[in-house]
């Protein structure tokens, strides 16, 4: 079989298709054949600095769907031929892949291979920022930044759900379009920082109740100041800058928070729990994934370059 591999961190250039041995399940383990490979900033950031349990050289990608070709020892409740798919398995841009039977999910009918394989990861990302991180009621205000981007979307979307607001930001003319077709209210064009301003007038002077910050360090600031007294600062961009602040430097009272998702499905339990979630908003027509590239798996590397550059907007799939 063949996978993604970097021997190197750096550009989209160290990515490899590299031939390697099958995958043989271990105990607890299930052999995949990959139906769709999701690409996620993470794995730019994995790719090109590395981090905790990315060192060089490694695969790279962490999120997919595939079909169960052959059980390891002592896994239950899953059959060869079954659609799985799971949030975070690292390695994940390859043909085959062997992962623990509990990271992996069932993927129901009603939700295709396309957009199970590029939906759990931002998909359970933005249901932990609308619910466990600032919970959204109806009448709250939301800044969503990158709001036409994959993760902006499905933001957009949940809050709208649940009744909220969404002031979406993003950086350029043509992607205020797709902001607006998600749901956002309003749609702010604006590179960097400096939108607090704008936001205060769109606020009545009061300011949002929650900012989703995936933007990074240059705009996080503006979030800040973009928020009502005790308002949520969920800034959730760590591999786009991570900024030094001291507590006092926090304005308005404002609560700043750092959501991971593995805290929002820590256990079996909630994986499945809230996995299911997902899926029913898809299902429900209430969470729409819009799919706006499909890449084959060994050109892996101008997916990558084309997220980079900050010109695409929605979900980009890798297919073997």
């Amino acid at each position: 079989m063949h996978a993604i591999r970097i021997e190197e961190h750096g550009g989209p250039e160290t990515m490899r298709w590299t031939e390697l041995p099958d995958p043989v399940p271990g105990p607890g383990e299930v052999l995949v054949r990959l139906g769709a490979a999701g690409v996620n900033y993470m794995d730019v950031g994995a790719r090109a600095q590395g981090g905790p349990g990315w060192a060089a050289p490694t695969g790279l990608g962490v999120e997919g769907m595939g079909y169960v070709t052959e059980l390891g020892p002592g896994v239950d409740g899953l059959a060869t031929g079954d659609r799985v798919a799971w949030f975070y398995h690292p390695g994940s841009y390859a043909e085959l892949l062997a992962v623990p039977a509990e990271a992996l999910v069932k993927v129901p009918d009603g939700v295709s291979d396309e957009v199970a394989g590029g939906l759990l990861m931002q998909g359970l990302t933005a249901n932990h920022l609308t619910t466990e991180t600032y919970p959204v009621t109806p009448g709250s205000t939301a800044v969503v930044h990158a709001a036409a981007g994959g993760v902006g979307r499905l933001l957009t979307q949940l809050v709208r759900a649940r009744g909220g607001r969404v002031i979406g930001l993003v950086s350029r003319e043509e992607k205020a379009v797709v902001a607006a077709e998600a749901g956002a209210d309003h749609v702010l064009v604006h590179s960097g920082a400096g939108f607090e301003d704008r936001i205060r007038e769109l606020t009545g002077g009061r300011g949002a109740d929650v900012v989703y910050d995936g933007g990074g360090a240059d705009t996080f600031r503006s979030s800040q100041l973009s928020l009502r007294p005790h308002g949520v600062h969920a800034y959730y961009g760590p591999f786009m800058g991570v900024p030094t602040l001291r507590p006092t430097d926090l304005p308005n009272s404002i609560l700043l928070s750092y959501p991971v998702v593995h805290h929002h499905v820590a256990t079996r339990e909630a994986l499945v729990r809230r996995s299911g979630e997902v899926f029913d908003l898809v299902r429900d027509g209430r969470l729409v994934q819009r799919i706006t590239g499909r890449y084959p798996l060994a050109d892996a590397a101008r997916a990558h370059a084309d997220l980079e550059s900050r010109r695409t907007t929605g979900k980009l799939l890798l297919l073997p």
